[in-house]
């Protein structure tokens, strides 16, 4: 294979990729560089000014780009945003689900403790990450289905392969979203198109929102006790930057990659491989 024909796997130009929870701080960095590729790229967000603020920053190639109101966990929402998609670029090639998150009351701490978690909280919390993976993978997969060719990428967690402490929601649910990846993976081959492709990513530790004061301290900007034992127990010995995951997601969503379906790939600078000794 010559230098042209790899360059052509990672060309994205005609494709049409949708993304949920793509106003975070990993989703917008790969909408911007799935634009770059050439591909068409469709926003699926809640709220349209943090969605608009990734529309600004691909600059020209906006116009190959656009922003849709959407919830993760409601179906009529999705088929709403599936039918505005469809009538601006036609068809979809494939789907990131990168919607998902945590919240304090699901979270274990010093004032709450695990058989105090309100049961709402966990709820929520596998409602965004689980039901948030599933019911777009319905959507969209099914408009794949009906081509016979596509990817699914979901994004798990490094929490899903080493349960992390206090996070149980988050670190169950990722778990499920893995589990999933590989159930989905093998129902589609067999059941609609072995061209149907569904794959996860599992990042590690990420300076996102999400996280970014629970590994940094808010007044110092000094790593926090918890930043330190992650750092040390990662051989990399450094948190993730968003562009660290756009050669994982690039291939896994590319033809690159055609022969691969089922896997969850860590992106996590060795820290699921590193036993701490």
């Amino acid at each position: 294979m010559d230098s042209l024909e790899l360059n052509a796997l990672y060309d994205f130009t005609g494709k049409t990729v949708v993304i949920t929870g793509g106003t975070g701080i990993l989703g917008g960095e790969i909408a911007c560089a799935l634009v770059g590729c050439g591909a068409n790229v469709a926003i699926l967000a809640r709220h349209m000014d943090p969605a608009q603020r990734i529309l600004d920053l691909m600059g020209p190639r906006a116009s190959q780009a656009m922003a849709i109101s959407a919830n993760v966990v409601d179906p009529s929402s999705l088929h709403k945003a599936a039918e505005a998609v469809h009538e601006k670029f036609g068809k979809v090639d494939c789907l990131l689900n990168a919607a998902g998150g945590n919240k304090p009351q699901a979270t274990t701490s010093a004032d709450l403790g695990f058989f105090d978690l309100p049961p709402d909280a966990l709820r929520w919390v596998f409602d965004l990450n689980l039901m948030g993976t599933i019911l777009p993978s319905q959507v969209f997969g099914k408009m794949m289905a009906e081509i016979g060719e596509g990817v699914i990428l979901n994004i798990s967690s490094v929490s899903a392969i080493r349960p992390l402490t206090r996070v149980v929601a988050y670190s169950a649910a990722k778990a499920a979203v893995s589990s999933f990846t590989q159930w989905l993976a093998v129902h589609v081959a067999q059941q609609y198109s072995p061209r149907i492709r569904v794959n996860a990513v599992a990042p590690g530790f990420f300076l996102t929102k999400q996280n970014y004061f629970l590994l940094t301290d808010e007044k110092t900007g000094e790593m926090t006790p918890r930043g330190k034992a992650i750092i040390s127990h990662t051989p990399m010995a450094r948190f993730g930057q968003p562009e660290d995951l756009l050669g994982a997601v690039l291939w896994l969503l590319s033809p690159a990659s055609s022969f691969v379906t089922g896997i969850v790939l860590p992106v996590d600078g060795g820290f699921s491989a590193f036993a701490g000794v």
